[in-house]
């Protein structure tokens, strides 16, 4: 039987259950194209190296003085740069106070054009 995930493997252990000789027959994966099946990474074998630096990564990151270092790092990036990140802030502020009134311009200007060509 074809390797099978999901709803499809449920679909089929059910069909099996019932009786599949007059269920209506099983999905089947057979047809599928190689390289549509060549996208999913499941056939992949993993490499020592590769699951030996996936794993060290993993437990590296999850490392609370990592962390705390991380965030020590990102504390004093942000204040450094504080008044960049602010004026930033207020730019995209005053860009969207704009972009508001400019939309409400044009929502009125419609109303207005849909009222006059009903009268």
């Amino acid at each position: 039987m074809a390797h099978i995930h999901g709803a499809a493997k449920a679909a089929v252990q059910h069909a099996a259950e019932a009786g599949a000789a007059t269920a209506a027959p099983a999905i089947s994966f057979h047809n599928v194209p190689q390289a549509a099946s060549a996208i999913s990474f499941h056939n992949v074998p993993k490499t020592a190296a590769t699951a030996t630096a996936a794993s060290f990564a993993g437990r590296f990151l999850r490392n609370p003085w990592v962390l705390f270092g991380l965030g020590i790092a990102v504390g004093y990036m942000v204040h450094k740069h504080r008044k960049d990140i602010i004026g930033a802030a207020n730019l995209v502020a005053e860009k969207g106070k704009d972009f508001v009134l400019q939309q409400r311009e044009n929502l009125e200007d419609i109303v207005a054009e849909s009222g006059e060509s009903t009268d």
